[in-house]
C-alpha cells in the first residue's frame, strides 16, 4: 500500500506543475502562443471645394488598457503626409499594421505632427492648424476582438468635407483649421455600392444617404466619380438599405438619386450605368 503511493506521487507533481503554467498562460495569447493581426486602412469622403487636402500622420496607436492613459501600443510610425483626396472612390491607404496578443482593443488615436498640414483651394496652398492633435491625438473608440491568426481590418473613414474648416474674420486672408471627423468600421462586416454615371463630364458627387429616417436623412459616405469614366464605389457601408444620390458639379445636369439600394456585407452592390439628363 505504501508502495502505491509513493508510486502516485510524481504523477500529482505532474498534475500540479501542469495547472500552474495553465493558470499562469493568461498573457492572451493564443493556447498556441499564436498572435493576431490589425491593419488600419484610411480611405476618404471627399471635398469639391479643395484640389487637395494634406495630413500629416506620425503615428498609429491602439490601446487595451481600461485605464485610457496607459497602454498605447504603437501599430506604426509613418511619418508621412497622405492627400485625402487621392483616397476616394474605393481607393484606401494602409498607415499601420502589427502583430499583437489577442484580446479586445478599445480604442485608435492618430497622433497628428504641429505642422505639415495644407489644403490647397483655388491653386492656392493654405497651411492648417490641428487644435490639440500634437498633444493627445485624435481618439475613437473601435472595440476590436484581436484572435489568434486572424487578421482584423480596420476602416477609417476621413470625412475631408467635414474636417476642413474655414476660420478667421471676414475680410482677412483666410484660414483654415483642421477638425478631424473620422468613422471607423470593422471592414469584414461592411459592403459596398458601385455602378457607373453617364456621361462623366457631369463630374458627380455621389453620397450614400441613410433613408431609414426620412425626416433627418443622414449622409454616410462620399465620393467622386471618376471624371474620364464615370466609375464610382462607396466602401465601408453597413449591412442596410440606403438612397444613392447623384449630384453633378456640371451644372448642364440634372442630379438623380436611386432609391432603396440594398447593402450586404462582403458584396458589392452593382448600380449598372445610372444616366444623368440635361438641364
Amino acid at each position: 500500500m505504501l508502495q502505491n503511493k509513493i508510486l502516485s506521487l510524481p504523477l500529482v507533481l505532474f498534475f500540479a506543475v501542469a495547472v500552474f503554467f495553465t493558470a499562469c498562460d493568461n498573457s492572451g495569447t493564443g493556447s498556441d502562443g499564436s498572435m493576431g493581426t490589425m491593419t488600419v486602412e484610411m480611405t476618404d469622403a471627399p471635398i469639391d471645394s479643395a484640389d487637395a487636402v494634406n495630413v500629416f500622420i506620425e503615428r498609429v496607436e491602439v490601446n487595451n488598457a481600461e485605464n485610457e492613459e496607459e497602454g498605447w501600443i504603437v501599430l506604426n510610425e509613418p511619418q508621412q503626409s497622405y492627400n485625402l483626396l487621392e483616397l476616394t472612390n474605393g481607393a484606401t491607404e494602409v498607415i499601420g499594421t502589427k502583430e499583437l496578443e489577442p484580446g479586445t482593443y478599445n480604442q485608435i488615436r492618430l497622433i497628428l505632427s504641429e505642422g505639415g498640414h495644407s489644403v490647397e483651394v483655388g491653386g492656392e496652398v493654405h497651411d492648417m492648424k490641428v487644435p490639440s492633435g500634437p498633444q493627445t491625438g485624435i481618439k475613437l473608440n473601435i472595440d476590436a476582438e484581436i484572435e489568434p491568426d486572424i487578421e482584423y481590418v480596420l476602416l477609417l473613414d476621413f470625412d475631408a468635407s467635414r474636417s476642413v474648416v474655414a476660420a478667421g474674420p471676414p475680410g482677412d486672408a483666410v484660414k483654415y483649421l483642421l477638425k478631424p471627423v473620422i468613422k471607423a468600421k470593422e471592414k469584414a462586416i461592411t459592403g459596398n455600392i458601385e455602378g457607373v454615371v453617364d456621361p462623366a463630364e457631369a463630374q458627380p458627387v455621389v453620397y450614400a444617404i441613410d433613408d431609414v429616417d426620412a425626416t433627418e436623412p443622414d449622409t454616410l459616405a462620399s465620393t467622386i466619380a471618376d471624371t474620364t469614366s464615370g466609375d464610382f464605389k462607396i466602401i465601408g457601408l453597413e449591412e442596410g438599405s440606403y438612397d444613392v444620390s447623384i449630384d453633378p458639379r456640371n451644372d448642364d445636369y440634372q442630379s438623380e438619386t436611386v432609391e432603396d439600394v440594398s447593402v450586404t456585407i462582403g458584396q458589392s452592390n452593382d448600380l449598372g450605368t445610372v444616366e444623368l439628363n440635361q438641364q
